[in-house]
């Protein structure tokens, strides 16, 4: 069966129309939200639930306002007020760009996506989600949520195939508004459609608003027989629970953390060894030289 593939103006239109109706409230999207706090939410947001970032974020933004604000501190601080956000050398990045935002840029936020890259911890999703959300630049957003909407409606594929970062902003770079505005508004758009309607597990087809060109439901949802990405070891027993375990220890305290301390947190030796290790390569721990470890000062 052949299914003439949505146009740019289909989807674009009935999605930015809806978006503008049915939009959660999220912070990073409200009137003069700063661009530092645009960058801020996409270090948090990656690989965290926008539940658990939310008031994470708030307590963030009130402590450290600006970037300036955030580079007078020691990295140690911003790591500890990362708390249990997890994959903690995110706040050690984001510490790190601050520092080069103030000695490098003025203090400003850079709009440019090759300017972003620059910064440490920014990839190309988050330098074209700051460009494009927090200073209105016409780019193609790529997340997960999108490359599933865009796999299911315009291709016809219950799921997305791997990540393919040429692929992938094609795809969007083909249905992306000409308007800058507009542009904006469906970035969001297709990733909220993804987020909250056209879900992995359980996608409200009969509650979406662009059903009627939808690929994939036009072909009858077949299942999606293609090549999927590596499933992430569960966390339960994992060198990052290990991990977690000593970094909390490390954030209880602002006195060092002997290694008979961290020695009682996990019973296998090898593991938890394994897993300071890790820490202390990337930056996160400290051996203060006494036999004690503290987080980055």
């Amino acid at each position: 069966m052949n299914v003439e593939a949505p146009t740019d103006t289909t989807l674009s239109v009935d999605l930015n129309e809806w978006f503008r109706s049915n939009a959660r409230d999220l912070p990073w999207r409200r009137p003069g939200f700063s661009a530092w706090g645009v960058l801020v939410s996409e270090f948090m947001l990656q690989q965290t639930p926008v539940t658990r970032v939310i008031p994470r974020l708030h307590e963030w933004l009130d402590r450290w306002p600006t970037p300036a604000h955030l580079a007078a501190v020691p990295p140690s601080e911003a790591v500890r007020a990362w708390a249990t956000l997890g994959y903690p050398r995110r706040a050690l990045w984001l510490h790190t760009a601050a520092v080069q935002i103030v000695e490098l840029h003025g203090g400003r936020v850079p709009e440019e996506v090759d300017t972003l890259l620059t910064l440490t911890g920014v990839g190309d999703y988050t330098a074209r989600a700051v460009a494009a959300f927090a200073y209105g630049h016409r780019h193609p957003v790529v997340d997960t949520n999108t490359r599933r909407v865009i796999a299911r409606a315009v291709t016809g594929h219950g799921e997305p195939a791997p990540p393919s970062r040429t692929r992938d902003l094609d795809a969007m770079s083909a249905l992306l508004p000409h308007d800058r505005t507009e542009a904006a508004v469906f970035n969001a758009a297709t990733m909220e459609l993804g987020a909250t309607v056209c879900t992995s597990r359980r996608p409200r087809c009969e509650d979406c608003p662009i059903r009627a060109v939808c690929a994939w439901r036009a072909l009858g949802y077949p299942a999606y027989d293609g090549p999927r990405k590596v499933v992430q070891k569960k966390f339960e027993g994992s060198d990052r629970q290990v991990r977690g375990l000593i970094m909390a220890e490390l954030r209880s305290t602002h006195r060092p953390v002997t290694n008979d301390e961290i020695t009682g947190l996990w019973a296998d030796t090898v593991q938890l060894d394994r897993a300071l290790a890790g820490l202390i390569t990337d930056g996160l721990a400290v051996d203060d030289g006494s036999g004690g470890f503290t987080l980055p000062v």
